[in-house]
C-alpha cells in the first residue's frame, strides 16, 4: 500500500468534507457529521505524511506542540476576544485534541507502547500476528524523539527481547534478542552460540513446523537456550548455514568481526547492542547489518496482549 498516497487523499478530502458538511443544518453546538469526518480526514491524512518523513514519535510530537498551541491561545487570548461568540470548528477540534494526543504521547514515550509482529524471524516464541507491549521505561526514561537517557534505570541484558530502530532504517521498528553486550565477543558456528568464549547452554527439543505466509511448511529443529537470566526456544535448520556469507553488509565496525564459512565472530563495541533473531535461519539480524547503538533501543518486549487468529496466546509474557 502506498500510505503517502492515501495520506495525501485524506488531507484532499477533508476539507471537501467540511466544505459540503458546512451546508447542513446544524443541531446546536454540534457539527454536522460530514464536518466531523472531514476534520478527522485531515488529522489522519497529515499524520500519514508525516509518518512517512519522519518516526512516529515525531510526527505525535508536532501534533502535541500544534494542538498545545491552539489550546493555550484559546484559552488565555481567543476565548477573552470572541466573548459569548460560538467557538469556530478548527478551534473546538484543535482544543479538543490536544489532551488525548499528550496523554497518548506522554504513554508511549515513556511508559507502554505496542507493537505488531510482522515475521517469523522470533519463532517459536513470537509469531505473526502477536500484538506486544513494550517497557518504555526498562532501559531508562529517554528523551522522545531524540532517544538520549535522561534518567538511568537499567538496561539491555543478555536475553531480553529488545525493540529498536533499525539501524539502517531508523523509521523502521525490529525486533531480535540481546545476544552481545557492550565489549562481549560473540561467536556462532555451525549453529553453537558462545559469549565471551563461554558456549551458551542448549538442549535438543522436539522439531518445530510452522506454515510461513500460508503457502508452505517449514520443518525446523528446535532447541532451548539460556542466556542470562532467560530461557527460551530457537530454531535452526541442518542443511542452512550459520550465516548466508553473500547477505553480509557493509556497516560501522565491520572491521570488528570476521566471518567464514563456519560462521562469524563480532566484538560488540561501546555503546552497542548485538541481536540475532530465536529463528535463526529465518531471521536478518545483526550477522548481516551489524550493531544496534544505544540511540536506537526503544524497550524490552514482555507481554502478547492480542492475537486475532490465536485468543490463547493473550496474555502470554514473552520469556
Amino acid at each position: 500500500m502506498n500510505w503517502l498516497f492515501l495520506g495525501i487523499v485524506f488531507v484532499i478530502l477533508g476539507p471537501v468534507l467540511v466544505a459540503i458538511g458546512a451546508k447542513h443544518e446544524r443541531k446546536g453546538s454540534e457539527p454536522p457529521s460530514l464536518v466531523q469526518y472531514g476534520y478527522l480526514c485531515v488529522v489522519m491524512g497529515l499524520f500519514i505524511v508525516l509518518v512517512q518523513y519522519c518516526s512516529i514519535s515525531a510526527a505525535m510530537l508536532i501534533f502535541v506542540l500544534v494542538s498545545g498551541v491552539i489550546w493555550g491561545l484559546d484559552r488565555f487570548v481567543w476565548a477573552k476576544k470572541r466573548g459569548e461568540k460560538p467557538v469556530s470548528d478548527w478551534v473546538e477540534y484543535g482544543r479538543g485534541f490536544f489532551p488525548v494526543l499528550l496523554a497518548v504521547f506522554v504513554l508511549r514515550s515513556f511508559l507502554v507502547e505496542p507493537f505488531q509482529i510482522p515475521s517469523s524471524s522470533m519463532r517459536p516464541g513470537l509469531v505473526v500476528g502477536d500484538f506486544i507491549l513494550v517497557n518504555k521505561f526498562a532501559y531508562g526514561l529517554r528523551t522522545p524523539v531524540i532517544n538520549n537517557v535522561m534518567i538511568p534505570v537499567g538496561k539491555p541484558e543478555h536475553g531480553d527481547v529488545m525493540v529498536f530502530n533499525f539501524p539502517e532504517n531508523p523509521s523502521l521498528n525490529y525486533i531480535k534478542r540481546v545476544i552481545g553486550l557492550p565489549g562481549d565477543t560473540v561467536e556462532y558456528r555451525n549453529k553453537k552460540l558462545t559469549v565471551n568464549g563461554q558456549a551458551v547452554p542448549t538442549t535438543d527439543m522436539p522439531d518445530h513446523e510452522y506454515v510461513e505466509q500460508g503457502t508452505y511448511l517449514v520443518n525446523n529443529k528446535q532447541f532451548n537456550e539460556k542466556l542470562g537470566t532467560h530461557d527460551y526456544s530457537t530454531l535452526a535448520m541442518a542443511d542452512v548455514p550459520s550465516v548466508n556469507l553473500g547477505e553480509v553488509r557493509d556497516f560501522p565496525y565491520r572491521e570488528n568481526c570476521r566471518y567464514d564459512e563456519e560462521g562469524f565472530s563480532c566484538k560488540v563495541p561501546e555503546g552497542h547492542f548485538f541481536t540475532m533473531g530465536d529463528n535463526r535461519d529465518h531471521s536478518a539480524d545483526g550477522r548481516y547489518w551489524g550493531f544496534v547503538p544505544d540511540k536506537y533501543v526503544v524497550g524490552k518486549a514482555f507481554l502478547i496482549w492480542l492475537n486475532f487468529k490465536d485468543l490463547g496466546r493473550v496474555g502470554t509474557p514473552i520469556r
